[in-house]
């Protein structure tokens, strides 16, 4: 039997309606290309997560390790944080590439977080009856280690900027230019050690996870490399998060004084 074409109002405005792939251009719908399709697509935006992902990862390795120079005394540590805001001199004036560094990461952090916004968005879309309890134990903690300690993370970067680096808050006894210093003070008060502690141990564990789920995104992982992507991610992990918790406690045992 042919079918007719449904007529009226109503049909044309469902033709003229755009779909999720498209977007309206005047009174055109015309489909999205190139970054805009790859942004605007799941994959794309977990793509994006992976990549920044792993760009924070080697940056803590290198501020860890960086960091760790406190071990070695004021001199070396002080040293250490002037090079950093004179690296590149000449060919960057003064302490450019730090200006240059932190643009980059804001920028790295402003995706991570959007994508992860809208990523966990589409999912509660998709599926807006909740699991029942006991169900998804394996989702419930995916969704600790990846959602929340990403907040917890990004309100603890936020305290160590204002901390440590602006001497906004924390130490009352901010030296500018005086890094070591800076560090000792801020350690001297258990409440200090304590929001430090707790979120490097989070921030292990996002990192734990995140590994794993790059990997997945990236299309790195088969059954024959799992086993080793996920020791990689979990040594990683263990890795940063003890090597900045070492400094609090350094401080606190006396080995740094």
């Amino acid at each position: 039997m042919a079918m007719t074409k449904p007529q009226g109002p109503a049909a044309k405005a469902a033709e003229a309606a755009p779909t999720s792939n498209t977007t309206v251009v005047g009174r055109k719908a015309a489909p999205r290309a190139g970054l805009a399709a790859f942004w605007h697509s799941s994959i794309g935006k977990k793509w994006v997560m992976a990549v920044t992902g792993l760009l924070f990862v080697l940056f803590l390795l290198f501020h860890m390790f960086g960091n760790l120079k406190v071990f070695f005394g004021p001199d070396t540590f002080n040293e250490y944080a002037g090079w950093l805001r004179t690296f590149g001199d000449p060919v960057l004036h003064g302490d450019w590439f730090l200006w240059i560094l932190r643009f980059i990461l804001v920028v790295a952090i402003a995706l991570h977080l959007t994508a992860a916004f809208q990523l966990w968005l589409r999912d509660r879309r998709a599926r807006p009856i909740r699991y029942a309890s006991g169900q998804r134990p394996q989702a419930n903690l995916d969704r600790l280690t990846t959602v929340y300690g990403g907040i917890v993370v990004v309100a603890f970067l936020v305290w160590h900027l204002l901390d440590l680096t602006a001497g906004a808050i924390g130490s009352t006894h901010f030296q500018e230019g005086n890094a070591y210093q800076n560090v000792y003070n801020d350690f001297q008060h258990w409440w200090a050690n304590l929001i430090y502690i707790v979120a490097v141990a989070v921030l292990g564990l996002h990192i734990n996870h995140g590994f794993w789920s790059a990997s997945q995104t990236l299309g790195l992982n088969n059954p024959r490399r799992d086993v080793a992507i996920k020791a990689t991610g979990s040594l990683l992990a263990v890795l940063i998060a003890v090597g900045f918790m070492m400094i609090p406690i350094g401080v606190m045992t006396g080995i740094v004084k």
